[in-house]
């Protein structure tokens, strides 16, 4: 039956009860914690780890600008999988690509925690920690847009932004189990011990968690849009090129809007801890506690911030914290001068604070950007692509900047630079229209009510 020849309901909702909400959301949210953990310990290690154990030949800001170009190769490996999975995504559905992406990911991290150091093999060591990090780049590629549309179609679409934060929340919760994990590593071992064997307990233990997370979501059906899709024969045929033919605004917008989080959160997460330790001479314990307690947080503020964009215009909450966070830059490495521990811990929580309320709203306003059928694919490149011109080279860049000047203004005004571009994506993209939702979901009613596949999903509310 065609869409146009449904009569929609005066107060449309959407036919998944909210036991199939609940799923999709937990889903979303598992795996991907799962996956950011990951890939989230690669990070941490990149930093105070690998620059001794693959690169020792290097003075110390040699060695960690290469430990940081291999944390680099996994934002500009995410487009592959941006292509691949989300592609497959439109294609064949969005649960799909979920199981294998949380698979490549989790193989290539305990892979890494079995790799010999420089000392053993030489540079073969290096040359396999890139091909490694370069799949679990690709896995986390594919592994965003279908997490945000796991649990953003499964929800209600007037209260998207809550829904779709459950993948949001992924960053944080892993890089708290994983910055948890080397804290207690840290502080149970010696230095020696830590280099020599510890790291690797923290890559390892990923195995356990990436089989919870497969278990969690080979229960979970596809979401209610794709198989309305599916019935009523509405899929893409070429969604790559469709997305580049029709959608470009939507795209560049979206793409804007992720490259001032993504350099505010390298700064938070991943630069403090050089500049902590090597500039301000705080030690790991302290750094990553300040950290650890940072992420703890963000697991309350980003639906928090997500739910507060359901109810004020998702883009002005998004706006307001990007200015927050190109001024937090420059009073954040003023208050460290001091050097105070409780210091670095409000600076570094403020700064995930106003991570948290664009990145609590952003999968809700990356995924409006764009209609359902080409949602996967759209969602999926502007996602990785950004992650490359944002995530991806801010540490190097950070550091190469402090290197170079021997002054933290240069790293706050790049902050800032990428701050403004999240704005122009902001101002280049569109509020939400829920009314393509329901000319989805509405008839998907009458489609599928009789599938026994998706039986358990069709309640009435």
């Amino acid at each position: 039956m065609a869409a146009s020849s449904v009569t929609a309901p005066a107060d449309p909702k959407p036919f998944v009860g909210r036991k199939g909400m609940y799923k999709a959301f937990a889903a979303s949210l598992t795996g991907t914690a799962l996956e950011f953990y990951d890939f989230a310990v690669y990070s941490a290690a990149a930093a105070i780890v690998f620059p001794l154990i693959f690169f020792p030949a290097s003075d110390p800001v040699t060695g960690t600008l290469l430990a940081f170009s291999t944390y680099a190769v996994g934002y500009i490996s995410r487009p592959v999988g941006g292509i691949i999975f989300g592609r497959l995504g439109d294609e064949i559905g969005r649960k799909k690509i979920l199981v294998i992406t949380l698979m490549l990911i989790g193989a290539a991290t305990f892979l890494i925690g079995l790799l010999p150091t420089y000392g053993s093999i030489g540079i073969i060591a290096p040359a396999i920690l890139v091909f490694l990090r370069f799949a679990q780049g690709v896995g986390v590629g594919g592994e965003w847009g279908g997490a945000v549309l796991l649990s953003s179609e499964f929800g209600d679409p007037n209260r998207r932004g809550f829904w779709a934060s459950a993948a949001q929340i992924g960053p944080p919760a892993g890089n708290l189990m994983a910055n948890g994990v080397l804290a207690v590593l840290t502080m149970a071992l010696s230095e020696e011990d830590f280099l020599n064997f510890g790291w690797r307990i923290a890559f390892l233990i990923s195995a356990l968690l990436v089989a919870f997370g497969l278990w969690i979501r080979l229960k979970l059906e596809d979401t209610p849009i794709f198989k309305a899709m599916e019935a009523k024969g509405d899929k893409p045929k070429s969604p790559i090129r469709e997305v580049l033919a029709t959608q470009r605004r939507p795209l560049i917008a979206a793409m804007l809007s992720r490259i001032g989080p993504d350099v505010l959160y390298a700064l938070c997460t991943v630069f403090m801890l050089t500049y902590g330790i090597q500039k301000l001479g705080f030690d790991r314990g302290q750094v990553l506690v300040a950290v650890l307690i940072g992420s703890a947080l963000q697991i309350f503020t980003m639906p928090l911030a997500g739910a507060i964009s359901d109810h004020i215009n998702r883009r002005l909450v998004y706006a307001i914290a990007a200015v927050a966070a190109a001024v937090w830059g420059y009073l954040f490495f003023i208050v460290l001068e001091g050097r105070s521990p409780v210091m670095l811990i409000v600076g570094t929580v403020l700064g995930l604070l106003c991570h948290s309320f664009m990145y609590g709203p952003q999968a809700a306003f990356v995924v409006e950007q764009f209609s359902p059928r080409l949602r996967s694919t759209g969602s999926s490149l502007a996602y990785t692509f950004a992650g490359i011109i944002g995530g991806a080279i801010a540490p190097f860049m950070f550091t190469l900047l402090l290197s170079t000047f021997n002054s933290w203004v240069p790293v706050a005004i790049y902050l800032s630079v990428a701050c403004l571009l999240t704005l122009v994506g902001l101002a280049l993209g569109r509020d939400s229209d829920v009314a393509e939702d329901q000319e989805y979901l509405q008839p998907s009613t009458e489609l599928v009510e009789n599938d026994p596949a998706v039986n358990e999903l069709v309640e009435a509310r």
